[in-house]
């Protein structure tokens, strides 16, 4: 770990003139729109079950999340600043911070999805090799005795695929 990583963040220091309110807020926005494209496409690859490509968006979408983090906590701080100066420009943000949301929501629902769908793939098959590991015994009552828990093996699943 770096030592930026383990000290706490301070408090973003809030804009003084109209130049760094306009250069904020110009900034937010870029960050905004280039956040909102990674996650409708990785939206749209899970869906399309192209996995590996979705993956592969994670270090981009992580990057433009710590700067639309840091640049949201200095528009929180900077509130009264911009309640005074832009009030149309603070609620315009609001609105796209509103639609940016309802994205994020379907992007997480998507993703939900998908890993439950995986899971329970991965459970049928540990199931199925489990039963085929276990022995093929009938119990008193002649039924086919169903294996126990202590007849599942474990499962490798290679990820580099």
């Amino acid at each position: 770990m770096s030592a930026t990583a383990t000290q706490p963040m301070s408090a973003p220091a809030p804009v003084k003139t109209a130049a760094e309110t306009d250069a904020l807020i110009a900034h937010f926005m870029a960050v905004m729109d280039q956040l909102v494209g990674v996650v409708q496409r990785e939206t749209e690859l899970v869906r399309a079950g192209k996995l590996a490509a979705a993956s592969q968006l994670a270090q981009e979408k992580a990057e433009l999340t710590r700067l639309y983090i840091a640049d949201m906590l200095r528009l929180r701080a900077s509130q009264p600043q911009l309640a005074r100066v832009v009030p149309e420009t603070l609620a315009t943000l609001r609105s796209r911070h509103d639609t940016f949301r309802a994205l994020l929501q379907i992007n997480l629902t998507v993703l939900a999805t998908a890993h439950a769908v995986s899971e329970g793939i991965v459970r049928g098959v540990s199931d199925e090799l489990a039963r085929k590991a276990a022995p093929q015994t009938y119990g008193s009552s002649g039924r086919a005795n169903l294996p126990g828990k202590s007849a599942a093996a474990p499962l490798a699943v290679s990820r580099s695929l």
